[in-house]
């Protein structure tokens, strides 16, 4: 899924989008540990979507990169 379709779902979507890609997650790695064949590109895929998703929630509820509010005059 693509990060502009991620940004205009619902709150609901995306957090039920983000828990289908935990169990996918979680799958993989059972897989990998029972020794069933897994390919391994997945895991990367899984781990960038779920970050792309993370990163256009936190966008969506208004929250502040950290650097920004560094830039802003944060205390040091």
């Amino acid at each position: 899924m693509k990060a502009s379709e991620m940004r205009n779902q619902p709150a609901s979507a995306q957090l039920a989008e983000l828990l289908k890609l935990r169990k996918e997650q979680f799958a993989l790695r059972m897989q990998r540990a029972t020794g069933q064949p897994v390919k391994p590109d997945q895991f990367g895929k899984v781990r960038k979507n779920i970050a792309r998703l993370k990163t256009a929630m936190r966008a969506s509820a208004g929250a502040q990169p950290a650097v920004a509010a560094k830039a802003s005059g944060g205390k040091r």
